[in-house]
């Protein structure tokens, strides 16, 4: 017989657990130091059992951090697995393990009742610095992006390795930016020990194997039998796109619906190779993106979990730009992960045609910014961003100013104006920017910013899409491209550039692809 087989406790039980991870998370969100994970939600937080596989996932945070947490977790507890101890806490930004490229900091905190592990509590977060060359896409390896910090115990049975503690701090700009939340990941992992106690005891449960086997085994069920009801077969999509340098990348996907075995194989063979540029992706963040471009369109009210997970499989030829090799520079790895999902939804689109959108702006616009306070103290801006608009849907426009499919909120300019010398001089939608179609395609936005200083400053800047649009799709219209201007002046950007006191800078972000051509067409 089936554990938790009836059906309202096992209701109860879920409830309960994504309950916990919400609140740590949000609490998590409310403490951090960092503008982008403390205004824009920039994190994951997820519940795992002792097997590291996903339970539970917050009902915040972001598909690429979501889904990468998911695979970093299942290898950390593995590459621990009999080592540790009550009090000890994993952390680690190794790309290619984690969430693809250093700025991202994930840590596990394994859960014990008394001496008996019983799962974990993970949370990944963007932190605003991480030593190297910044942000930006001008590195030539991943080694001159940043610290690289390999999987290793923050703390040790209750006590901070301050070794470990000492060498972040000294390789960072902002080291009690960078203290404080990595003080704020570690509360919100040592808080959710207690709860999940007492939600056992209340229960009766000596651990949460059984919850986990029977939420993992449905979630599964569901999904494959979703991808059964597909039509088999093998479909193709392509999307082209340009980077912060100018190149141009090509993804192809071709995604193989198996309804016997209730499977999904992704393959991104003919791809792009990888480039000299830091826009390149580890697998684990192409996977990431794949999952939740599918799941969006198979069956997204299902729990997104390790079961649910399990039936969509994605592979890449090794040196390709979606699963490139180390050392490879990887800090803008968002400006080609989250294209991702374009290819894909084109594959789609004979098979769930109601399901999916045309292509949208692609990648959100990241700026970051160094330099002088009045007072003459140096300072190095959170990482901000812009979006563009959102593809249309069948029967419904696309959204505006919504960059699908991070999921990430904008950092308000008012924090941003309170928090350094800048000063917006406008924010406001781009009308018209988004493709014509019997859907229109959601418009992008105008956004225009100097600073209020009498030094020169740095800024990273890196941007997409400014050689051409979001494709429409079934007839729709391509969206317009952006413009990225200084001084009024259309220019590229690639990796740092110095900028004058009095230099104006200007965004005009893309719109999404129009859905359908227009009737009287």
């Amino acid at each position: 017989m089936m554990p938790y087989a009836d059906a309202v406790e096992l209701e109860i039980l879920w409830a309960n657990l994504i309950g916990i991870v919400s609140e740590r998370a949000r609490a998590l969100q409310r403490t951090a130091f960092s503008p982008i994970v403390r205004e824009a939600g920039d994190l994951a937080c997820a519940l795992f059992d002792r097997r590291g596989r996903m339970v539970a996932q917050a009902d915040t945070g972001t598909p690429g951090h979501i889904n990468c947490l998911a695979n970093a977790a299942t290898s950390l507890a593995e590459m621990f697995r009999g080592s540790l101890d009550p009090g000890d806490v994993i952390v680690t930004n190794d790309p290619w393990l984690s969430a693809g490229h250093l700025f991202d900091i994930t840590m596990l905190t394994p859960l014990f009742f008394g001496r008996e592990l019983t799962g974990f509590f993970g949370s990944t977060i963007h932190y605003t610095d991480i030593g190297g060359s910044g942000l930006g896409t001008g590195a030539r390896d991943a080694h001159e992006e940043g610290l690289w910090i390999p999987p290793l115990k923050l703390y040790e049975r209750g006590k901070l390795n301050q070794t470990l503690f000492r060498m972040i701090e000294a390789n960072v700009r902002t080291p009690k930016a960078v203290a404080g939340d990595l003080s704020a990941q570690l509360a919100a992992g040592h808080s959710v020990a207690d709860l999940l106690q007492r939600l056992c005891r209340r229960h009766r449960l000596d651990d949460i194997e059984g919850i986990s086997d029977e939420i993992l085994r449905r979630s599964e069920e569901a999904t494959r039998n979703a991808i059964r009801s597909l039509k088999a077969g093998t479909f193709h999509g392509e999307s082209r796109f340009d980077t912060p340098s100018g190149e141009s990348i090509v993804l192809k996907a071709a995604v193989n619906i198996d309804t016997r075995a209730g499977e999904i194989l992704v393959d991104f063979a003919g791809s792009s190779l990888q480039s000299t540029q830091g826009i390149n992706c580890v697998l684990n963040f192409a996977h990431a993106y794949t999952t939740f471009a599918v799941r969006s369109c198979l069956n997204p009210e299902l729990p997104n979990n390790s079961g649910s997970l399990a039936p969509i499989r994605v592979t890449a030829p090794e040196g390709s730009i979606v699963n490139c090799t180390y050392p490879a520079p990887v800090t803008g790895r968002h400006l080609v992960g989250m294209y991702v999902p374009m290819p894909i939804l084109k594959a789609l689109h004979s098979v769930v045609p109601g399901r999916v959108l045309a292509e949208g702006s692609g990648a959100i616009w990241t700026v970051q910014i160094q330099g002088k306070q009045a007072s003459g103290e140096s300072f190095t801006s959170s990482m901000f961003f812009f979006s563009g608009g959102m593809g249309a849907r069948e029967h419904k426009p696309g959204p505006s100013v919504t960059c699908y499919p991070t999921g990430v909120g904008a950092i308000p300019v008012e924090t941003l104006e309170a928090s350094m010398p800048i000063v917006f001089d406008f924010k406001r939608l781009r009308p018209n920017s988004g493709g014509a179609g019997r859907s229109r395609g959601g418009d992008g936005q105008s956004v225009q910013f100097r600073l209020l200083t009498e030094h020169p400053w740095l800024m990273s800047a890196m941007t997409t899409r400014l050689d051409g649009g979001a494709e429409g799709i079934d007839g729709g219209r391509p969206g317009a491209p952006g413009q990225f201007l200084i001084n009024g002046i259309s220019t590229k950007s690639a990796g740092k550039r110095l900028m004058k006191p009095d230099d104006v800078v200007q965004f005009e972000t893309p719109g999404g692809g129009g859905y359908g051509a227009i009737a009287d067409e």
